[in-house]
């Protein structure tokens, strides 16, 4: 990890070595001599990726409402993840990682540059963004003003509600109040900001004590609460992710037919399951979260 990390950065250094002469000497669009400076604004909508067709719609929601909120605002994407951008190269579809985005951004010279986290917590991926915006930053001479990072989903207790809230309105109508809804979080094993799943475990079954979230390598896990629902006689469990997009976690650890998945496991129990597969990406509710962060953050370029 350390050393792709070290690579990474190499690669983000070199591309700042290589970017025009406007960008060192301060990040402003290059202009004609006794001309005002020209604004170029964008938003770059950071995510870790999927190569799931099906999930990529929740991306195209997204990017409407961000185009929708911020007209005549440059949109792009990056994705963080090397094994989905890899497998999308080979389908002839090329998108950058955060770090050479925003260096072509500036080669364009774009002069304010939202940095959109499209993540659910503050975690290990969220922090790596924040080094790369900074080294960025100091490689370029880019005004601090002009080149800011959102925040994340999970960032504070009146999101966490919203968040909550927004996520019980797409619970199954069928459902009843007996039945179990369990939400999947990613998890984050070796950073703090895991226990934002916690919270907001807290929060669901607060506001229904038959609702509840685990994670896939994080805390809580799903064998966590098995006790509890066996305790209640639960006899039916909805699964529902609580990520971007119902890719590969959504698709196979929570719902696919391997016996370690969440839905065989839970029917071991004696457990009926139905999956909903559907992002957080594909809730209005929760993608206003995502939004108000932006225009924060957009706010802050001025």
């Amino acid at each position: 990890m350390a050393i792709k990390r070290l690579v990474g950065m190499g690669l983000l250094l070199a591309w700042a070595a290589l970017l025009p002469a406007w960008a060192l000497a301060g990040g402003t669009a290059k202009q004609d001599r006794g001309k005002a400076p020209t604004t170029k604004e964008a938003i770059l909508l950071v995510a870790f990726g999927t190569s799931v067709p099906e999930a990529t719609k929740a991306f195209d929601a997204i990017e409407a409402r961000v185009r929708e909120s911020f007209p005549g605002v440059e949109v792009r994407w990056a994705y963080t993840s090397k094994v989905v951008r890899d497998k999308l190269r080979k389908q002839g579809k090329m998108l950058d990682d955060p770090p050479v985005a925003l260096a072509r951004m500036l080669d364009e010279h774009f002069t304010h540059v939202v940095v959109a986290s499209l993540h659910t917590i503050p975690g290990e991926e969220f922090h790596d963004l924040c080094r790369d915006v900074e080294a960025l930053k100091r490689a370029s001479g880019s005004d601090t003003r002009r080149l800011v990072v959102s925040w994340p989903l999970l960032t504070s207790r009146a999101r966490m509600e919203t968040v909550a809230r927004g996520a019980l309105e797409h619970i199954p109508q069928g459902r009843k109040a007996q039945d179990a809804v369990i939400f999947m979080g990613h998890g984050s094993e070796r950073h703090p900001a895991d226990s934002a799943y916690a919270a907001m475990n807290y929060w669901l079954s607060g506001i229904d004590p038959n609702v509840f979230v685990a994670t896939v390598s994080g805390q809580p896990q799903l064998k966590d609460l098995i006790p509890g629902l066996k305790k209640k006689g639960i006899k039916k469990a909805y699964l529902m992710p609580l990520m971007l997009v119902a890719g590969d976690h959504a698709r196979n650890d929570m719902c696919g037919d391997d016996k370690e998945s969440w839905k065989s496991t839970l029917e071991a129990e004696g457990i009926q399951v139905e999956c909903r597969l559907r992002g957080t990406g594909e809730m209005p509710e929760v993608v206003n979260v995502w939004l108000d962060n932006i225009r924060v953050a957009y706010n802050q370029l001025k």
